[in-house]
């Protein structure tokens, strides 16, 4: 079933025809007045062009507000997060020495200095003795703002997953949460960031170590130049960018791509007739419903021009591809080819400013 066109309310269409209107009899008095100067003449078409194009603009923005919204600039119940607490959680992010054999850190799949923006850019990480992991590592960047953690949603909150990488086989390989303590408790350049971050109760314990992780991921909020365009600049996005919004939004990639991280917050049937990985049944090997069988979570699709390989195993090498595969089997409409490539000049500008990766 195709979308309905986008539709205005009446208070935009007045707004929208008030400025058109401003627009057009300012040009025409120009042309009247001077209606035999070439260069006036020229001036009040460009003046013209000009305001099509912002009025271009402030319509897709005023859609876009209502149906993807605003990102915080905090993940709610973070703004009171200490420094030393999140300072502790960063340290805890980059040591080595929380693996089993001293070779890796959470920091190893979620790069995050410099322009790294969040994810190791590998199909499936490699833990630290080299095993390769199931699924396709997201990156870190906004992960406060997500309802569903992991593929298939096993976990709900930053909290409950916080310590799980360190336990995990495929990953850190730490034989339980009493060897993650018993390093952090034994490692004498923790006590001051303990001191710090918890000065009531300063003595490491798995509680204290998951609040301090989360605090650190929660302060990874990552804003791109579509954020300038949500919030206020109807200039941020070019022409192309504003069809691929306007495109995105028509062939109905918003029904799940949706909310303010466009995707994250709901789970979907993976089509199998790419064969993406068939021996991975998704959430239904955390449900044991057979029913769940290929549901994975939408991923959220900020940063996603710098986060390739895509879908849960990182089988697709290029965004257009993940476009294109997305298009095949879940969309309205069939696009063509040009229709695809706007759409990914949209999605490179929920990059963040600062990362190229």
């Amino acid at each position: 079933m195709v979308s309905p066109p986008l539709i205005r309310s009446n208070k935009q269409k007045l707004n929208l025809l008030f400025l058109c209107s401003i627009h057009i009899i300012s040009a025409s008095c120009n042309i009247l007045i001077n209606e035999t100067g070439k260069n006036d003449i020229t001036n009040s078409l460009v003046s013209l062009s000009i305001s099509s194009n912002i009025m271009y603009a402030m319509e897709i923005q005023a859609i876009a507000r209502e149906k993807i919204g605003q990102l915080p600039s905090f993940v709610p119940g973070s703004e009171t997060d200490a420094t030393a607490k999140i300072s502790l959680g960063n340290k805890l992010f980059r040591d080595n020495k929380l693996s089993s054999n001293h070779v890796q850190s959470c920091l190893t799949c979620h790069p995050i200095d410099g322009t790294a923006a969040g994810m190791d850019r590998q199909s499936t990480s490699r833990g630290t003795f080299g095993q390769l992991g199931k699924r396709n590592t997201p990156s870190i960047l906004n992960v406060g703002f997500l309802p569903i953690i992991f593929w298939d949603g096993r976990r709900d909150t930053l909290f409950n997953q916080a310590t799980d990488p360190f336990i995990n086989p495929l990953e850190m390989s730490l034989p339980s949460e009493s060897e993650l303590l018993s390093r952090v408790q034994n490692d004498s350049s923790y006590t001051a960031f303990f001191a710090n971050a918890f000065p009531d109760s300063p003595t490491p314990s798995i509680h204290s170590i998951r609040l301090a992780l989360v605090a650190f991921e929660n302060s990874l909020v990552s804003k791109s130049r579509f954020d300038d365009f949500i919030e206020s600049n109807s200039f941020a996005l070019n022409k192309e960018e504003l069809d691929g919004l306007k495109t995105f939004l028509e062939v109905g990639c918003a029904n799940c791509h949706n909310k303010y991280l466009l995707g994250g917050s709901q789970f979907a049937k993976l089509d199998t007739v790419h064969s993406y990985n068939p021996n991975d049944l998704g959430r239904s090997e955390f449900t044991g419903n057979p029913s769940d069988n290929y549901f994975f979570k939408v991923p959220p699709l900020r940063n996603v021009a710098l986060t390739a390989p895509y879908f849960h195993d990182g089988s697709v090498p290029t965004l257009k591809e993940a476009v294109r595969r997305m298009n095949h089997y879940q969309l309205n409409r069939p696009m063509n080819d040009s229709e695809i490539d706007i759409i990914v000049n949209f999605l490179k500008s929920l990059s963040d400013k600062t990362k190229t990766n």
